[in-house]
């Protein structure tokens, strides 16, 4: 079995190459880039790519953009990525184009090396293995995108209202109706979307997100 990994930082990059050694998985690249991924992919044609999402320049979403190309070019190619945080979009695209070898995993899961190991097998197999916390999140999301359909016309304008960055007093004046009335119809957005109070979040701009990401 051989192996491309696409992470910037050499202490974990260095001790994925020495895990995998040690369960007969050869390491054929190593890159710090997404261009050196893509590069790296088309030369070895290996049996796994295994990618960090945030790598230079900008440390955002990098690796994920880079394995999507990946994917685009080689549908069958199997891919696990590697990832501190659960980013949404693009875990949404990579899953929802294809699930056949795809993985996506928390850093942290590495620590269990033998749950680890196995993903690795399994998805160069074919397989498909996601984070309980990304399928979580996900689940989330779809959940707070179906329940916009049980918001009225008028609690849909109001939401439409806030996503543009609107005040209630705005929002009043645009909707000629009071700012109490506005306040009822946000009262109602946040029961609906099932955002209860929180010291965390901010209810209004998870109101909105979940109105752009259904948008």
């Amino acid at each position: 079995m051989r192996v491309v990994i696409a992470e910037d930082s050499v202490l974990l990059r260095e001790g994925l190459v020495r895990l995998l050694a040690d369960a007969d998985i050869e390491t054929v690249g190593t890159v710090g880039d997404g261009p050196g991924l893509i590069r790296a992919v088309e030369e070895h044609e290996p049996d796994l790519a295994i990618v960090d999402v945030r790598m230079p320049p900008s440390f955002t979403d990098e690796g994920l953009r880079a394995a999507l190309e990946v994917r685009r070019a080689r549908p069958a190619q199997p891919i696990l990525v590697l990832s501190q945080y659960v980013e949404e979009r693009y875990a949404t695209d990579l899953i929802g184009n294809g699930a056949e070898g795809v993985g996506y995993l928390l850093k942290e899961r590495v620590s269990d090396v033998g749950e680890f190991i196995d993903a690795v097998r399994r998805i160069a197999a074919g397989g498909t293995v996601i984070d309980p916390e990304v399928i979580g999140q996900l689940l989330g999301r779809r959940r707070r995108g179906d329940r916009l359909e049980a918001l009225t016309p008028r609690e849909r304008e109001v939401l439409g209202l806030m996503a543009q960055g609107r005040s209630n007093a705005a929002i009043a004046r645009d909707l000629v109706v009071t700012e109490g009335a506005v306040e009822k119809h946000i009262s109602n957005i946040f029961l609906k979307l099932d955002l209860p109070p929180t010291q965390d979040d901010h209810r209004r701009v998870m109101a909105v997100l979940a109105y752009l990401r259904a948008n």
